[in-house]
């Protein structure tokens, strides 16, 4: 084992991870949007940017998401906030989408998935930035083939890049007239459904130069540092978000994905 490589990491591991969860305290996040771009910046940092480093982040985050949506949706759960039918309807598409976003993500180099991400979390952004709360496309959440379709596409794009349920499944339930805060909760356990599937599948993953302590495409300090680290400074985010008006947030917030967007599209183009 080489601890030359180990210990920088481990250290600037918990800075990133303190940050991440702060943030993701501060706007409401599960903290993937912001973990796999701190994973790519710190491996890339010690120079550990293998072709399938990427895969590395993305597992390790969605490995991370476990812990922290199980822990939200039990919270939810306490206060009758999560829609269990939905999340029933919905499991099967959503699990299937995270199980192909598994297998084509295993096959793709480090630059591409980059690329990807940067392309879907400046989409993301956008919809922060300038989406509006009255939007709506129908009365209810949908069935039939259009949820079909809607479904495994969640999980896909969710695994693509490294996240929960929230970024895609929270905009998706309020314009079909789901209320925020029902929206929110269950967006949570969309967030398990895609992580499970999704990080039995990267254990199994064989990834060329991955990190000391990698198991399959999961990195096992990463994980570990984020859950303690995320645990500690989240709850000093969700304080410091009281202080702020929510549009105000949400503006800062679109702000921060545009920018860690452009970034990454930066790095997978020109590197």
């Amino acid at each position: 084992m080489d601890y030359s490589v180990l210990l920088p990491l481990v250290g600037i591991l918990i800075v990133a991870a303190g940050f991440a969860g702060i943030l993701a305290g501060l706007f409401g996040v599960g903290g993937g949007i912001i973990l796999v771009p701190a994973y790519y910046y710190v491996f890339t940092a010690l120079d550990l940017d293998g072709p399938q480093m990427m895969q590395v982040c993305l597992a390790t985050s969605l490995a991370s998401i476990i812990v922290t949506s199980t822990r939200s949706v039990m919270a939810h759960n306490k206060r009758g906030a999560v829609d269990w039918e939905l999340l029933r309807r919905w499991a099967p598409g959503i699990a299937l989408g995270a199980v192909l976003g598994v297998l084509v993500a295993a096959r793709l180099r480090s630059d591409a998935l980059a690329l990807i991400f940067a392309v879907l979390a400046m989409i993301v952004g956008l919809y922060l930035a300038f989406g509006r709360k009255d939007w709506r496309i129908g009365p209810q959440m949908p069935g039939g083939v259009t949820r079909g379709v809607l479904s495994p596409t969640v999980g896909f794009l969710s695994v693509l890049m490294g996240i929960g349920g929230g970024s895609f499944g929270v905009p998706l339930m309020t314009l079909y007239s789901v209320p925020m805060h029902r929206a929110v909760a269950t967006a949570a356990g969309f967030g398990l459904l895609i992580a499970v599937p999704s990080v039995i599948g990267f254990v199994l993953v064989s990834v060329d130069g991955a990190p000391p302590w990698t198991l399959g495409a999961v990195n096992g300090p990463a994980f570990l540092i984020t859950i303690c680290m995320t645990f500690l400074t989240a709850p000093l985010g969700a304080r410091l978000a009281h202080a702020l008006p929510a549009m105000v947030l949400r503006r800062i917030f679109a702000g921060f994905i545009l920018l860690v967007a452009v970034n990454m599209m930066r790095e997978a183009l020109w590197g």
